[in-house]
């Protein structure tokens, strides 16, 4: 029981690190005001969603195949957008400079 209690937190910290690293780096390596602020914008967003998504998990369990299912659904689509929509933003701040 304490081995699994260990991994699990060991695990998460490991985790959340590289979610808090991935998410430095993302928003350092932009190239201007516009892109950083929608890199923000999003990180935020996808913080709040993954909160969302396990607030839902714990505290409702009937919901948990179907919440699931439309994250993984709607995953691929979403990190699709943000990354036009950065492209597009990168593109825009070269061509005003």
């Amino acid at each position: 029981m304490r081995t699994e209690l260990v991994g699990g937190i060991v695990g998460s910290l490991i985790g959340i690190a590289g979610g808090v690293i991935g998410t430095y780096f993302g928003i350092k390596n932009t190239n201007g005001p516009r892109e950083r602020a929608f890199m923000i914008r999003s990180a935020v967003a996808c913080c709040l969603g993954v909160v969302l998504f396990f607030a839902v998990t714990v505290l409702l369990p009937p919901m948990r195949l179907g919440i699931g299912l439309v994250c993984i659904i709607l995953f691929p689509f979403v990190i699709r957008y943000m990354n036009k929509r950065q492209k597009a933003i990168r593109r825009e701040e070269q061509a005003n400079a």
